[in-house]
Parts: C-alpha cells; sequence; structure tokens
C-alpha cells in the first residue's frame, strides 16, 4: 500500500502492499536478511554474527520509539521485502540525515519491489521532516544503483575495497538525496524527531 495514498501498488499483475512493520513480521525479515548476508559467501563462514529474531524485535522496537520508518511489503500476505532507516550518525547535528536499508526476498527480485519500499521510505521520511538521505550500494549492484538514480539519488562517493563478498574485495557507492526543502533552510525550532 502506498503510505500516502492507501492503495495497493500493482507489480507484474500482484497487489505489492507497503506497510509498518509488525511484531509478526521478525521472522520473514530475518529470513530475508540472513539469505542477502549469506549470499556468495562460503559455508565455512560462522553464523555467529548473524542477528537472532530478538536482535531484529530490539531493533524494531527502537526504531518505532524513534519514530524512524520501518515498512514491509507484502504479496499475498508473504512478506517479500522490507525497509528501513537509522539516523545517519548519532550526534544532535545530525538528526535531519537518515541512511537507509532496502532487502527484497530473493525469489521476488526483479518485480518492483525495492522501488516501492524506496518510493514509500521517501516519503515516510520527508513526511517526518527529515532533510536527507543516504545509502551504501555496493558497486555491483547496477539495478539498486539505476533505482536510486531514477528517484534522484546522486552518487556522492566511491568506497574501494571496503567490502569481502563473493570471494573478492568490492567497492561500495555512496548515494544522497535531499528530502523536502534540503539544506536551502534551516529546520524548524523544535525539530527533535529521531530523538
Amino acid at each position: 500500500m502506498n503510505l500516502q495514498t492507501g492503495k495497493p501498488q500493482m507489480d507484474s499483475g500482484q497487489q505489492i502492499f507497503v506497510r509498518p512493520t509488525r511484531e509478526s513480521d521478525v521472522e520473514a525479515m530475518l529470513s530475508i536478511y540472513r539469505r542477502h548476508i549469506r549470499r556468495g559467501v562460503e559455508d565455512s563462514v560462522d553464523d555467529s554474527g548473524t542477528p537472532e529474531p530478538d536482535d531484529l524485535r530490539e531493533r524494531r522496537k527502537n526504531l518505532r520509539n524513534h519514530r524512524l520508518p520501518h515498512l514491509v511489503a507484502t504479496s499475498g500476505g508473504e512478506v517479500v521485502g522490507y525497509a528501513y532507516v537509522v539516523l545517519f550518525r548519532k550526534r544532535p547535528a545530525y538528526r535531519f540525515a537518515v541512511k537507509h536499508s532496502i532487502y527484497v526476498h530473493d525469489e521476488h527480485l526483479g518485480r518492483g519491489i525495492g522501488r516501492l519500499l524506496l518510493q514509500d521510505l521517501i516519503d515516510a521520511c520527508a513526511a517526518a521532516g527529515f532533510r536527507q538521505m543516504i545509502g551504501y550500494i555496493d558497486a555491483d549492484n547496477t539495478a539498486s544503483l539505476a533505482i536510486h538514480e531514477k528517484f534522484g539519488f546522486a552518487r556522492v562517493g566511491l568506497l574501494p575495497g571496503v567490502a569481502y563478498r563473493y570471494g573478492r574485495w568490492s567497492d561500495t557507492v555512496m548515494v544522497q538525496r535531499s528530502l523536502g526543502v534540503g539544506a536551502t533552510e534551516p529546520p524548524p525550532p523544535a525539530a527533535t524527531f529521531g530523538r
């Protein structure tokens, strides 16, 4: 569902609903996340660093307490993707900037789910008064880079060789997009969201 209009979105003939997460979504979100971090990694890698359900429940609770968007996309009642933002930095000066993450179930890639999640995440962040949205994308993820460019994100940095994936070092691209009036006006005096 588009958070602004309350209407479901159509993608490839299927209805995709985007809504705030629920406690009952945690296991499905964790399954999607685990698949993403294991994809391409050797089986011998220790899984002790992967989050447990309680870790994700606590993260979800913290995000909700700070009024930070945490969304899922569903199709036929199944969670097929999720997205959220965290504060870009914890220091008060950065309280108007958020960093986003989007994960789509591997069996539903290429169906526009990431696009729908990104649009609703942008809308929710703008409505909450955030001014900048930042993302870090694997340089080889051309689909994600293209979607972000279509949504007005600019490439603002390259971090060479910061991730070891698929048996090799990979680069990360930093992208950024202004929300609302961006940095053209000061924030309202009482803007304290995210804390």
